[in-house]
C-alpha cells in the first residue's frame, strides 16, 4: 500500500477551516482507494508573524522540501502589513522549492453559476499553465532619486531561457497528455514587451516543432481577457508569464463560479508541490462556518492526481460537480445553502 507524507499550511482567516475539510475528504478518499498518509501541520502565517516577527524560518524550507506534497490554506492577515506574509510566505516557498509552474484549471461545472450569458460546462474548459518563479514578481528593481520630483521607480521583468524553455515544455507535455483538443496558446504581449516576449515566441516554436501532434496558437494577453468572455471556448490549454497569468486566472475563477470553486497548484515536476484554493484568507467570515471549502476540496484533488492517485482525484472531481449540480444554492460564502463542514459532508457522502 502507498503511503504519502503531506504538510499541512492552514494559514489564515478561513484557511484552517477549509484544510479541516479537504483533510476530512483526504481521509474519505483514502480508505476506498487503498492509500495511507500522514499529514504534518506547520504554523506559518499573520499569527505566528505578529508573535515572532518571522514569516518563514529556514529550517522549515528544508524540513518542507521532503515531504511528497503541501496542502495550504491561506495566507493574508488583517494586521500585517500587506506583501510581507506574500513574498515571506508564498513567493519565497515558489522559489526556494523550485514550482515553477503555477497550474490553474478553469472548469464551469454548472451553468447556473456562470455570470456568462448562454455558456455551458462544455464552453468553459480549460488550463492555464502560469511561469511561476520570474518576469516581474522576481522582485528585481529599484528606485533613482527616491522622494524628489525626478524620482524613476524601476521594475524588472527578468526572463531566463531556461525558466521560459521548462515552462513551455510542461505546457506542451501537459497538452499533449490532457489537453481536450490537443491545442496550446501562447498569452503574451509580443507587440509592446518585446524583449521578454521575443524570448518566449522564439522558444514556444522551437519547441512546438517536437509536438507535431499539438496545434498552437499565440493570443495577445488583452484579447485573451476579451475571448475568455466572449468566446472561452476557443481555449484548450494556455502557456504565459508569471504576471500574465495570475491576471488571466483570477478571470478564469470568475467565469467558472467564483472563487470558491477555484482550485491552483503551485508544481515542481520533480520535486515537491503545494496546492491551494485560489481564493484569499476572507478574514470576516473567519469562525463562522460559511466559507464554500470546495476550492480547497478540489485542491486535494490536483495534489492527489500530481501523486498519480488518479482515481482518487476523479472521485473528488465527480463528487464536486455532483453536490454544485443538484445541492448549492450559491457558491458564494453564506449563500450556499449549508455550512462549511456539511458541504464537506456533502462530498464524503458523494465519493464514489
Amino acid at each position: 500500500m502507498k503511503s504519502y507524507k503531506m504538510a499541512l499550511i492552514p494559514g489564515d482567516g478561513t484557511g484552517p477551516e477549509v484544510v479541516r475539510e479537504g483533510v476530512k475528504v483526504l481521509q474519505a478518499v483514502s480508505s476506498k482507494c487503498g492509500f495511507k498518509y500522514e499529514t504534518v501541520p506547520y504554523d506559518l502565517g499573520g499569527e505566528r508573524y505578529l508573535r515572532t516577527k518571522e514569516a518563514l524560518p529556514d529550517s522549515v524550507v528544508s524540513e518542507l522540501k521532503k515531504f511528497d506534497a503541501i496542502f495550504l490554506g491561506a495566507i493574508g492577515h488583517p494586521d500585517v502589513r500587506p506583501g510581507i506574509l506574500e513574498k515571506g510566505i508564498l513567493l519565497r516557498l515558489r522559489f526556494d522549492l523550485d514550482q515553477y509552474i503555477n497550474l490553474r484549471p478553469v472548469q464551469l461545472y454548472d451553468e447556473k453559476f456562470c455570470p456568462l450569458k448562454n455558456k455551458k460546462p462544455d464552453d468553459i474548459n480549460f488550463v492555464v499553465v502560469r511561469e511561476n518563479s520570474e518576469g516581474l514578481y522576481k522582485g528585481m528593481g529599484e528606485f533613482q532619486n527616491k522622494d524628489t520630483p525626478s524620482e524613476v521607480a524601476i521594475q524588472i521583468s527578468h526572463n531566463t531561457y531556461k525558466g521560459v524553455e521548462r515552462c513551455l515544455r510542461y505546457a506542451f507535455e501537459y497538452t499533449q497528455k490532457y489537453g481536450r483538443k490537443k491545442k496550446l496558446t501562447l498569452c503574451g504581449k509580443t507587440n509592446v514587451l518585446t524583449f521578454a516576449w521575443d524570448l518566449w515566441e522564439r522558444v514556444f516554436y522551437k519547441i512546438a516543432k517536437e509536438f507535431p501532434d499539438v496545434k498552437t496558437d499565440y493570443a495577445h494577453v488583452d484579447a485573451t481577457t476579451m475571448w475568455f468572455v466572449k468566446n472561452p471556448e476557443w481555449f484548450d490549454v494556455l502557456v504565459t508569464d508569471n504576471m500574465f497569468g495570475d491576471i488571466i486566472t483570477d478571470l478564469g475563477a470568475m467565469i467558472q463560479g467564483g472563487m470558491g470553486i477555484a482550485a491552483g497548484g503551485n508544481i515542481n515536476p520533480k520535486g515537491v508541490s503545494m496546492f491551494e484554493p485560489i481564493g484569499g484568507s476572507a478574514p470576516k467570515y473567519t469562525g463562522k462556518n460559511v466559507i464554500n471549502p470546495l476550492a480547497a476540496i478540489c485542491a486535494v484533488g490536483m495534489l492527489l492526481q500530481q501523486l498519480g492517485e488518479s482515481k482518487a482525484s476523479l472521485m473528488i472531481e465527480n463528487s464536486v460537480k455532483n453536490i454544485v449540480r443538484t445541492k448549492l444554492k450559491d457558491l458564494a460564502a453564506g449563500k450556499m445553502g449549508y455550512s462549511t463542514t456539511e458541504v464537506g459532508d456533502l462530498v464524503v457522502k458523494n465519493l464514489s
